[in-house]
């Protein structure tokens, strides 16, 4: 990063996120999202109706990283 470029982190609430929601934060189509979940499936487990709970969001965010991080000058 250079030296004068500002980071801005957004903070993101650990809460239950549907698949819509969760492909947003990380601004994929839906069909990404789960090609990006896949290799994981095991790890975070079904769904509990259309969410993923916040033991499985822990999960896929220390899976996947951050969700929103923006650079600008």
């Amino acid at each position: 990063m250079k030296q004068n470029e500002k980071t801005f982190v957004a903070k993101i609430q650990l809460r239950a996120y549907s698949l819509k929601e969760l492909s947003g934060l990380y601004e994929l189509s839906g069909k990404s999202m789960k090609t990006w979940l896949a290799p994981f499936k095991q790890e975070i487990g079904q769904r509990v109706g259309r969410f993923y709970t916040p033991k499985q969001m822990k999960i896929i965010f220390k899976k996947l990283g951050a969700p929103c991080t923006y650079y600008w000058d």
